[in-house]
Order: C-alpha cells, then structure tokens, then sequence
C-alpha cells in the first residue's frame, strides 16, 4: 500500500504579546483560567474539559492529565501565575465537585468543547487578532515559545504527550528565533 503525502500547513501560533491581548480580553474568571491552562501547561481542550480538582498538586506544582489521547498519563507544569488564576476563579465560583470546570447546565457534568472554541473566538476578536485562533492555537503557542526558549525537544514531547517525536518536530519549522539567530549564507559573501 502506497501512502500519499499529504501538505500540512504550519499551526498558528501568536506572539506573547498577542496571547497577553488575548488573556487581557477575556472577561470572566473562568474564561481566563480556562486560557491561561491551554497556554500556560499546553493543554489539549479534551484535557481542560475533563480536568478535575484532585489532579492539580499545588505543592509539587503539577498538572497531572489522566487518560489523554492515547490512553496515556503525564504530568505538566503548574505556573504560580496559573495555580494563583485557579484559585481565584475556584473561591469566586466557589467550585466543589470533582471538576475544574463544570458546566452550567443541567445533564451536563463538564464545559464543553463547543462553548470552549466559541469563547476563544470572542476573546480574540475583542483583542484584535486577525489570525485565525483556536483553543488549539494555544497549545501550538506554548510549545513554539518553550522551543524558542531554549527548551530541549524531547522534554517539549514529554510535556504535550506525544507518542511521536516526529508530531513534536513540527515545531522547529515555526520556532521563529532559531529562524532569526540564523544568518543567510549570503551574508558570508564579499560582494562589491
């Protein structure tokens, strides 16, 4: 069996500016928690949606993601910034259930995935961001800018819990500043 190669356009991913505006647009607590955990520990909206209260260890400041895509487990980083937003939004809402994230209505145990990519829509349209953004656009965000900081790719694999280091590599090809620290083989030249 022959397989066709397919082209796979690089993700989108902001500036830290741009996903600040975004964060500085959104209204409601929950809404800023809720983007503040996409950027901030890389979260898929699967993961956000089913999160629960237990998986969040404030003392070892870790996110612990349960039976992501793949049946598999892993831990991320819990920002102080993050665990301080959480907190916030948990005491105002005053959260008691076993999720982070429960929905409003009735029938219904956690946020869905649906109100997730509508809410990002509106912040980012507020902020004035004109590139397309989805909840996704977040997670694509926050592995460009660790990889841009100097973070090694296998440790960037561990921590989005990919299977493939390949999926992970994607990455390097929007990474800008290893782009930029670059310089053009034409620039070695003498020309008169």
């Amino acid at each position: 069996m022959c397989r066709v190669k397919c082209a796979r356009p690089l993700p989108t991913v902001l500036s830290t500016s741009e996903v600040q505006a975004l964060l500085s647009a959104v209204r409601w607590l929950k809404h800023r928690a809720i983007l503040m955990l996409a950027y901030g520990a890389g979260l898929r909206v699967s993961e956000i949606c089913t999160l629960q209260v237990q998986d969040i260890d404030a003392k070892r400041m870790l996110i612990h993601i349960r039976d992501s895509k793949g049946g598999r487990d892993r831990y991320v980083m819990l920002s102080p910034m993050l665990l301080q937003a959480l907190r916030a939004y948990a005491k105002k809402c005053k959260i008691r259930g076993p999720w982070v994230f429960p929905s409003r209505k009735p029938g219904r145990d956690v946020v869905t995935r649906t109100n997730l990519h509508k809410m990002i829509k509106s912040a980012a349209k507020r902020a004035g961001i004109t590139k397309r953004v989805s909840m996704h656009t977040l997670r694509h965000s926050f592995a460009t800018h660790l990889l841009e900081s100097g973070m090694d790719l296998r440790t960037l694999q561990i921590l989005l819990g990919h299977a493939r280091i390949s999926t992970t590599t994607t990455y390097l090809h929007v990474a800008a500043s290893r782009v930029q620290r670059l310089g053009s083989p034409l620039d070695q030249l003498k020309l008169d």
